[in-house]
This record gives C-alpha cells, structure tokens and sequence, in this order.
C-alpha cells in the first residue's frame, strides 16, 4: 500500500479562520489564568475551556464535566482534564469515580492523534489517541471550541490532518521515510532524530507540573492516563497509520525480542511471528546480542520485594470453598439427552450448567455453538433450525455478492472498500497462522477468513472492520467449517462484543471501569496499590478484554474457556472476573516488586501462555459467589458482553463518512 501523502491543517476552511481570529483570541485571552501564580514557574497555560465532559455510561445524569487545559512547560506542550468538584459537579458520583477519569498532564509526546467528530446532532467531541494506540475516554466541548483546541496545537507540536481520514490530525508525525522507521521502532539512540520536531521534558519538570496539578481543583489519585517512554508500545488499533509500523517489524531483524516488547500493547504478539503460545516463550528466551548500547542498558533491575498487604479474602481458602472443581468435556451421549422428540433443549439453565463446568467435547462443538451463541434458539425444532440454515445461507451470499461484484473500476472510486479490503487481507495471513487449519501458502481457509470479514463489514456498515476482529472469527471457522454458518455465529458473537470495537472504545472504557470497581470490591489492597502506582485504568487489562483472552492461551484452551464465557451461567462478565482472578493469583508478585504501569503491562502481557486455566476458571467462579449482588451492581447496564440497551444503535458514534 502506497504511503498516504499527509496534509496541512490549512486545507480545512475551519482552521484558516481560526488561524486568523482564533490563534489572536488566544494571545489576547485573560492572561491572569497564565500567570496567575497557579502554575509552575516558566509554566503558561495556552488553552483553557470549561464545560467539556466525559460520557461515562449511556446515562445523562453519570456524565462528568471538567476543565481542559493545554499547559506550555519549556519546549514541551502538556494537556490536562480535571472533573469539577463541589458545587455544580455530579453529585452522584463518588470521588473514586472522578478520580478514576481524570487526565494528568500528559505530555503530546505521548500522543499519536487526535480524532475530531462533528456529529449531525449532539455535540463536537474530540478522542485523543496516546503512542500506545490506547484512547482516552471521548471529550465532549458543550460550548464549542474544538478548532480552537486543535489550533493551539498546532502552535507548539508538528500537527498535520491524515489524508486517509479527514477528521484525524496526527501529532509529531515524521514525513521522512527513515525517521519514521526509526521512530515506529524506538530504538535506544534513534528518538533524536526527530527531536527538532518534539522535544522530552526533562523528569523534573514534568513532575511539577502533575503535582501542581493536585492542587489546581482537581484530584489526581485515581488516573493513570501518562504512559511512559521506557517499554512503550506502538501498535495500534485505530490509528490511521498503524501499518507503518508492522511492515517495518517484519522487515527488520532486530525486532525478535526488543520490537516485541514495544508493540505488544493491545496485540502483544504481531500476527505475523508465526509463533503459538509455547513456541513464543521458547523464542522470548532465546539470547541475542545487540550491537546498540542502548538496548543493553533497557534490562531492569528487579527492585527488592517489600512487604505485601494480606489478601481480605483468604483467596485460597475461598477458592477451594465456593469456586467446584472441573469436569469432563460434554460428549455426544449426554449431549442428546437435552434434547425432546422434536429437537428442542428441555433444559436450557441444566445445559449451560454442565458447560460451564466442563466445556465441549471438541467433536461436539459445532453442534454446541450456535446454541451459545445465539444463533440457533434453544427453543428451536430439528425443522426450524434446518429451515433457519437454508434462509441465512441465501441471505449470507447475497450480502457477500455485494462487494464480490464491485469491479475494479468501481474500487478505484471507493476508498473506504479499498482501505477495509487492504486491512482484511493483511489481518488475515497474520492471523494463527502457526495453527494447522491456517497454515501453509495459498491455504483455502485463510480466503474464508478474508470472505468472512469483508461480508461482515458489508453486514454491518456502521462498525466496519477492526482489528482483533480475525482474532475472534478465527476459532469459529475452525470449529464450524462452513462459511456460511462462521459468518451467522461471528454475527451473534459481534452483537456482544461489537463494543469492544467502537470507534470512541466506550465499550471498552466501560468495561475497565467495571474491572476497577470489581478489584476494589475484591482486593482494597490491591486496588490502593493501582491507584498509589497511577494504574486505575486498567489499561494493562485491555488485550485481554478486547479479545476474550485470545493471546493468553493455545488455540484448544481458548476454545474451552469462550465456551464457559458463552453459558452466561454465572455472570454474564464472567470475563471480568477472570481478570480479577488473574491478578490476584499475581498480587503478591505485583506489590512486592512495586511494579509500576511500564513493569505492570510487560510482566502482564508475558503471561501469555503462562496462566493455568482450570485453576483461574474456579477462581474465578469463587470470586463471582463471593461479590454476589455487590459484584453486579458495579457493572453499569449494558456493558459487554451484555446485550446494548434500548433501540438505539449499537455504533452511534460513527461518522458519516464511514462505509
């Protein structure tokens, strides 16, 4: 694919004006709210609007308004969001809750991009994407001035607009071909070359503008949205220039261990290494000898354990009082005595029940699944489920006819299918291709993979294709194998976790939020060392919720565990509480070496294939007894896996321009 030409903000008629008349408002804005004595010395802020809000949940009365503020600190541009408190604030809301979103002062060396989108009603919001490919929550200007914001900007960093997408501007982005190559590696040594565009500030000076910060109307105790230089990753989920950085990995020999670990972030292993869970950490361990000095000096020190506040839940002796042991697979025979004389299943709660126990008998899976899933009712007859087959596979090939008959004349004047098209096709030859199903040249499957994806984002337009999604397609073509049937069952699956993929990552923010609220119900100790080490978003979190785990596990256990996840049996977000189990199985690691977020996000993306399933399942099921109603109400309605609320749409807040 041919790199996109980048263009100046000059080409958007809203940002001449602003040039002209909104840069001079901004010089000639109150200059007591710069020097005022509230800020740091040498410290001036450029920017300040009040009234911008973050849209926890779908509700009204949970939104959170706040102060935005871009700050000017020596060479380097920082930006901040602090709720309101006191009067006129969300009463509602508690002030872990506040706490939890608000945005230190982060510096725009962290950011990659800023996404702006002008909806026909509603108000203009703004989704700030860091270097990690991970995105704030959106923030909604109630009174305007976004131009102004994305003006400012462009004063102190290199901002230019993306010709792949009009509404998003890409901040330091570096137009030379090798700087860019350096900079999507970010080598040891290699950052300076692009240092005439963006400057770090030094610790120092960084520090002290987040600690004044504490005392400017806002707490900062519970965000954790800076992301550090050292061990940042950089691949990305929606970032329109994501794939530079993926075609310099695979092209690059030095990217075998050091590139892994700095694009591991949402998708810790790239798809194209070729490696399953256990060929990676064989590989991980391999030494290598690096010419740079610069990759030598990045080992860290592991600091001297402390000691480790005591787990209030006995976790141990709480596992092995509520949480039952596994069983065997279902298989065959007792599958068919859940069945009457005309097909249907008598017993739906005692069917889910043996499941989520014991899994499927992987013969029996393609059988099970479409039940799970929701594509066959359990109500269903013999007779109406072979009808509901035959209707879906006329309905399915009609969707794929419509991109199969674009012609090559039309794909020239349709660029959102060409840019859809090109990531399906890239996705899918990375995707389990260590797998034997997927793997080999010109493999039929992978093609199925392909037709499967492009018919989806045919079938939902609004939500298109992401990646990650080929993660989740993947296991489902190699259980059902058959394409029409993938598709049905990949379509229940995405009415759950379609979310997970939108634009804004509501979906996902919200269930980070739950996952928060979860750990602070089920571990206090644990929860005050992530809100002590600036960790309360849960970021380290997101591959695993994004995907449901599929990096975690081999190719059989995954099947097994989404098979439990799927019964809905004891929770619906059964998920979040294998997370929580997952980090209280590692507390005592994560406390006693006083892992900060850099050394938390690595030590948990090296995990993958490390966590014993069984074991984590029945932890799991032990913590959900144990939260009980508590546990559900810190899971706000509708979040995912949930099905969405109401008749609105399930992606409101795509734009218009996306097929």
């Amino acid at each position: 694919m041919q790199e996109a030409e980048l263009h100046d903000l000059a080409d958007d008629a809203d940002y001449a004006a602003s040039q002209q008349q909104g840069s001079a408002s901004l010089m000639r804005s109150d200059s007591s709210r710069r020097s005022s004595g509230s800020e740091p010395d040498g410290a001036e802020v450029v920017y300040l609007k009040d009234n911008v809000t973050i849209h926890p949940t779908q509700y009204a009365s949970e939104r959170i308004s706040g102060r935005l503020k871009l700050t000017k600190q020596g060479p380097s541009l920082f930006m901040t969001w602090i709720p309101y408190k006191g009067q006129g604030s969300n009463a509602k809301l508690s002030e872990r809750d506040r706490n939890l979103y608000t945005i230190r002062a982060v510096p725009f060396t962290e950011v990659r991009s800023i996404r702006r989108h002008t909806p026909t009603i509603g108000w203009q919001y703004i989704i700030v994407v860091l270097s990690s490919g991970l995105a704030f929550p959106p923030l909604y200007f109630y009174n305007g001035g976004v131009r102004e914001f994305l003006a400012t900007i462009k004063l102190h960093v290199y901002l230019v607009r993306s010709a792949e997408d009009a509404n998003v501007f890409l901040v330091n982005d570096i137009q030379d071909r090798l700087q860019r190559t350096l900079s999507s590696l970010e080598l040891p040594g290699a950052v300076g070359v692009a240092s005439g565009l963006s400057s770090s500030l030094p610790v120092g000076e960084s520090l002290s503008i987040a600690n004044q910060e504490r005392t400017d109307g806002g707490s900062f105790d519970g965000s954790a949205s800076h992301v550090q230089n050292n061990g940042r990753q950089r691949q990305k989920v929606q970032d329109p220039a994501r794939d530079l950085s993926i075609q310099v990995l695979e092209k690059f020999s030095l990217v075998t261990r050091f590139a892994r670990e700095t694009t591991s972030q949402i998708f810790g292993e790239s798809h194209s290494d070729g490696y399953g869970a256990s060929e990676r950490r064989a590989h991980n361990q391999t030494p290598h000898n690096y010419s740079s000095s610069g990759i030598s000096n990045d080992v860290e020190k592991v600091p001297d354990e402390v000691p480790v506040a005591s787990d209030p839940l006995e976790f141990e002796k709480l596992t092995l009082e509520l949480g039952k042991p596994r069983q065997a697979p279902l298989m065959s025979n007792e599958w068919s005595t859940f069945f009457d004389s005309e097909g249907r299943i008598t017993d739906s709660e005692a069917l889910r029940k043996r499941i989520f126990y014991g899994g499927v008998d992987y013969m029996l899976r393609k059988e099970v699944w479409p039940f799970l899933l929701g594509y066959h009712p359990f109500d269903s007859t013999y007779a109406e489920r072979e009808y509901l087959v035959s209707v879906k596979k006329t309905e399915y090939e009609t969707i794929k006819n419509q991109w199969q008959s674009i012609s090559s004349d039309q794909a020239k004047r349709f660029t959102k299918f060409r840019e859809r098209k090109g990531l399906v096709e890239k996705d899918v030859v990375r995707t389990d291709r260590s797998f034997s199903f997927y793997d080999g040249d010109d493999n039929p499957n992978v093609n199925l993979l392909r037709d499967i994806l492009l018919t989806y984002s045919f079938y939902n337009f609004d939500l298109g294709y992401c990646q990650g999604m080929s993660d989740l397609l993947s296991p489902i073509l190699f259980v059902m194998k058959n394409e029409s049937e993938s598709f049905w069952c990949f379509v229940a699956l995405m009415e759950r976790l379609g979310p997970n993929f939108n634009r804004d990552q509501n979906g996902m923010h919200t269930q980070l939020f739950a996952l928060s609220k979860l750990v602070e119900l089920l571990d206090s100790p644990l929860h005050n060392y992530f809100k002590q080490n600036d960790c309360l978003n849960y970021f380290f979190c997101f591959r695993w919720v994004l995907i449901q785990f599929k990096r975690e596990f081999e190719f059989e256990r995954t099947m097994r565990l989404w098979e439990v996840m799927w019964t809905r049996y004891m929770s619906e977000h059964l998920h979040l509480y294998f997370c929580v189990a997952i980090l209280k199985r590692y507390r005592r690691k994560i406390m006693g070496e006083q892992m900060d977020f850099d050394t938390l996000l690595k030590f948990i993306n090296e995990l993958s294939g490390q966590i014993d399933l069984d074991a984590t399942l029945r932890d799991a099921e032990a913590l959900c007894v144990c939260a009980g109603e508590n546990g559900e109400a810190c899971i706000p309605p509708g979040t995912p896996p949930s099905l969405p609320i109401g008749d609105g749409s399930l992606y409101p807040q795509q734009d218009d321009d996306i097929l």
